[in-house]
C-alpha cells in the first residue's frame, strides 16, 4: 500500500497523559507553554536577563473568551513558576492565588520576577494566527519594552506548538497508516492482532521497550479508574460562580438499589460523572483525548473491570485501540473544541471508548472500527458552549451521555452484520472536519452562543 502523506507517528502517551483539569487546550498546553518559556529565559544572555522587569501573557481566541473560567490564567502562571502538568500538585491551581508572593515568581539566575494573574491579558477572540488558541508570552523591561517573546499554539488535547515549530525526529512506524482504512489494511497484511500491531508501532516510534509500554499503559488505566473512584467519593460544590453540585456520588449510591438494567446503566453514568467532575474541580485526570472529555474512557474502563469482569490484559488491548481511534481523529479532523466543537471532544472520546470496549471483548478490527464510527456519527454537529466558561454545563453531563453512547455503539457493532455497515470511521471524520470548518466560532468554546447564552449565570 502506498502512503501518500506522512504516516501517523504519534505516541500513545502524547494523546493519553496525566495533568490538571479542567481543559487540555486551556490548562495543560498553556502550563506547558509557561514552563517552556521559563526554561528558555533562564538560558538567555545574562545582560538581557538583568534588564527584565516583568512577564506578560496575552491570550487570544477561545483562550481569551473562556480562559478565566477554564483556569488558563492560573495554569500559565504555574508553568512560569516551573511546574509541568504531569507533576503538578493536585491542588496547585485552586490554591495559586493564596500562595505568598515569594513563591509566585519566575526564577532567573540573579533575580526573580513576580508573577500574578495580573500578568495575563485577554486579547481578541477572532484573529489571523494559525490556531484559535494562541498565546504570547513576553519578557519585558521596566518600561514595558519587549526583550523576548514567543508565540505558542494550543492545538487540542494538551498538544503544544509554537511559531517555527517542527515535529521532533522519531522512529518510523513499523506499520504506517494515515487513516482507519489504511490501519485495517495494515492489520490484514501483517496478520497481527490490532493490539500487537499498535505495540510494534509504539516501540518503533518511541524506541521504548514493550515492557515499559505495558507498564505505562497500566499506570494510565489505574489512574483513570482511580479518578472515577475519587469522584464517586467526593461531594459538595464545584469551583466557580455556577454553584454546580457534584452528582456522581448520589448516582453511585442510588445505582445499587435499582433493577438490573437500570443499575448497570446508572453505575456507568456515575463513573463518567465522577471523572468529569474531578476534571471540573481542576484535579489530575487523563486526557482521553482531552480534559473536557476525560470522563468517557475512564467510565468504560471501570465498567469493563467491575461489571464486565474483563482483565487488565483486555483493558490494555482496548486502550491501544482507543488511542489509535484518537490518533486518526486528531490527524484527519481535530480533537479541540475551539477548532471543531464538542464533536471533536466528547464525540471522539465516545468513539475511542466504543472501540476500546469492542477490542477488549475480542472482536475483529472491522467491528472495532464500526463501533468507533457509530459513536462518532451520533455526536456530529455538537457545539462547544460551556456556560460561564466553566467545563461544567453541559460538559459533565455530556461525558455521561457519551459513555452510554459508546457502550451502545459497541453493542450495535458487535451484534450487527459488519458487511452491511455502510459508513466508515473515515467517512464520519470527514463529515466532522467539514462541520467544524463551517461552524460559527461562537459555538466553538467561546461561550458566546448556544447554551452558554441561553442559561444566565449570575
Amino acid at each position: 500500500m502506498q502512503i501518500l502523506r506522512p504516516p501517523i507517528a504519534m505516541s500513545v502517551f502524547e494523546l493519553l497523559k496525566a495533568g490538571p483539569g479542567p481543559s487540555s487546550s486551556h490548562t495543560i498546553a498553556p502550563m506547558r507553554a509557561g514552563a517552556d518559556f521559563s526554561a528558555i529565559v533562564r538560558g538567555l544572555d545574562p545582560a538581557l536577563r538583568e534588564r527584565a522587569g516583568r512577564v506578560r501573557v496575552r491570550l487570544l481566541g477561545s483562550l481569551s473568551a473562556t480562559g478565566e473560567g477554564h483556569g488558563t490564567d492560573r495554569a500559565v502562571v504555574a508553568g512560569l513558576m516551573g511546574y509541568e502538568p504531569t507533576y503538578c500538585p493536585p491542588a496547585l491551581l485552586s490554591e495559586l492565588t493564596n500562595l505568598p508572593q515569594e513563591k509566585r515568581v519566575l526564577h532567573l539566575e540573579s533575580k526573580s520576577l513576580p508573577l500574578s494573574l495580573g500578568c495575563v491579558a485577554y486579547g481578541p477572540v477572532q484573529h489571523d494566527f494559525p490556531y484559535s488558541n494562541t498565546l504570547f508570552i513576553e519578557l519585558l523591561d521596566p518600561a514595558d519594552q519587549v526583550l523576548f517573546s514567543k508565540e505558542y499554539y494550543s492545538t487540542g488535547g494538551g498538544f503544544l506548538q509554537w511559531k517555527g515549530w517542527a515535529a521532533e525526529a522519531r522512529g518510523h512506524p513499523a506499520h504506517p497508516y494515515t487513516n482507519m482504512n489504511e490501519l485495517l489494511a495494515r492489520q490484514a497484511e501483517s496478520g497481527l492482532h490490532l493490539d500487537e500491531l499498535l505495540m510494534e508501532n509504539e516501540t518503533a516510534i518511541t524506541g521504548a521497550s514493550p515492557e515499559s509500554i505495558v507498564q505505562e499503559l497500566d499506570r494510565l488505566l489505574e489512574l483513570m479508574k482511580d479518578t472515577a473512584h475519587r469522584g464517586c467519593r467526593a461531594s459538595g460544590l464545584l469551583p466557580g460562580k455556577i454553584g454546580l453540585s457534584r452528582k456522581a456520588g448520589v448516582l453511585f449510591e442510588r445505582a445499587a438499589s435499582l433493577k438490573a438494567f437500570d443499575r448497570e446503566l446508572c453505575f456507568l453514568n456515575a463513573y463518567a460523572y465522577a471523572a468529569a467532575e474531578e476534571n471540573a474541580a481542576g484535579n489530575i485526570i487523563v486526557t482521553a483525548p482531552t480534559c473536557g472529555a476525560a470522563g468517557v474512557v475512564p467510565a468504560i474502563t471501570l465498567f469493563m473491570q467491575d461489571h464486565l469482569h474483563l482483565d487488565q490484559k483486555a483493558q490494555r488491548k482496548g486502550l491501544l485501540a482507543a488511542a489509535a481511534v484518537g490518533f486518526i481523529a486528531k490527524e484527519n479532523a481535530g480533537i479541540a473544541g475551539a477548532e471543531v466543537g464538542c464533536q471533536g471532544e466528547i464525540g471522539v472520546a465516545s468513539a475511542m471508548a466504543a472501540a476500546m470496549l469492542a477490542e477488549a471483548r475480542g472482536y475483529s478490527p472491522i467491528i472495532v472500527s464500526n463501533a468507533a464510527e457509530i459513536a462518532l456519527e451520533h455526536h456530529l454537529g455538537m457545539t462547544c458552549d460551556p456556560v460561564g466558561g466553566y467545563v461544567q454545563i453541559p460538559c459533565i453531563e455530556r461525558n455521561a451521555v457519551g459513555a452510554v453512547k459508546a457502550y451502545n455503539a459497541a453493542l450495535i457493532a458487535c451484534n450487527e452484520n459488519p458487511a452491511a455497515h455502510k459508513v466508515s470511521y473515515d467517512d464520519a471524520l470527514r463529515a466532522m472536519a467539514e462541520i467544524g470548518r463551517d461552524m460559527s466560532c461562537k459555538y466553538k468554546e467561546t461561550s458566546t452562543g448556544g447554551l452558554a447564552v441561553c442559561l444566565v449565570v449570575c
